[in-house]
């Protein structure tokens, strides 16, 4: 890996010299625009839109759009007395339970790795963070911009996550959350039911890009002259109608899926209050009290033997 950044994570009177590196990388199948007849490459150039003339990146600055076609143009010594505290420190802030924070606020994440003499401080502050359960609140200036961060530790290591500000976040606002939306007993019940029978340890081994997959061996196949075959489509899930029946089958498939077949989907709202309800005639029964419906028992077991003979 190669270092993007080099700083320090100040802590308290504590400096700790370290090297900042891309955690993520994405594995996603990159694409040229090519010319369709001879395979030559796409290049775009530069145009100014008001003379016409093609511009070299020197002579590029940042515009700030004001609308009615009106532009504010920035250049490099506009940017240099901002006030960039951070720019090449990761202050440490405050520590904070990691349940704290909502997982929307996430950007991106880097590893951290101490640089000459700075392994035990480091170290010092990894331990400290991993026994008190906390992650630790940063500011810190990445590619001239300040940003909220966390550090946290992960497999030994410390990990800069960037956040979003709070402004950056959407608030939704769709129309479903102003209606009522009854939701019935037993379709919560059988709801639960369902995601405890797909209730797992999350392994993110046992999951693959099989797009991805498909893609590159498309790719292989084009390279080696092969005959590219395409898989057949995926069955189209209708869309459910009865909701009970619908949830009632997805459970009996999760659980046939995981080798649990012939238990039964209940017990909803309605089936633990029939249960109750036959508890008082049992419990009478075993006390030698006769019970309601004790006329009707010796009818039902001649129907058995009928069934039987």
């Amino acid at each position: 890996m190669r270092a993007i950044w080099k700083g320090a994570v100040s802590f308290g009177l504590v400096s700790i010299s370290v090297k900042l590196y891309s955690a993520t990388e994405e594995k996603s199948i990159r694409f040229h625009q090519v010319h369709r007849d001879d395979g030559g490459r796409i290049r775009y150039q530069r145009v100014c839109t008001v003379c016409g003339q093609e511009i070299s990146y020197d002579d590029i600055a940042k515009g700030y759009d004001l609308g009615g076609g009106e532009m504010v143009v920035l250049n490099d010594e506009d940017f240099e007395d901002l006030p960039l505290s951070t720019s090449r420190a990761i202050d440490v802030l405050e520590f904070v339970p990691a349940e704290q924070i909502d997982p929307i606020l996430f950007n991106k994440a880097y590893y951290l790795e101490p640089e000459g003499t700075a392994t035990k401080p480091y170290v010092l502050l990894r331990d400290a963070l991993s026994d008190s359960d906390r992650v630790a609140i940063v500011k810190v200036a990445l590619r001239q911009r300040e940003q909220l961060a966390t550090l946290r530790v992960r497999d030994g290591v410390m990990v800069l996550n960037t956040m979003l500000w709070p402004d950056e976040v959407r608030e939704p606002d769709f129309g479903f959350l102003a209606e009522k939306v009854e939701v019935r007993g037993p379709e919560l019940a059988m709801a639960t039911s369902l995601i405890d029978s797909m209730t797992g340890d999350f392994t993110p081994e046992a999951y693959s890009d099989e797009y991805r997959e498909a893609l590159q061996q498309v790719i292989d196949a084009k390279v080696s002259g092969q005959e590219v075959v395409t898989a057949p489509a995926e069955e189209e899930v209708a869309p459910a109608v009865d909701l009970m029946a619908a949830l009632r089958a997805s459970v009996e498939r999760a659980r046939a899926a995981r080798g649990e077949e012939g238990e039964p989907v209940e017990p909803t709202p309605i089936t633990s209050a029939r249960s109750r309800q036959r508890r008082p005639e049992a419990e009478a029964e075993k006390g030698g009290k006769p019970a309601k419906k004790a006329a009707k028992k010796p009818a039902k077991q001649a129907g058995k033997s009928r069934k039987s003979a």
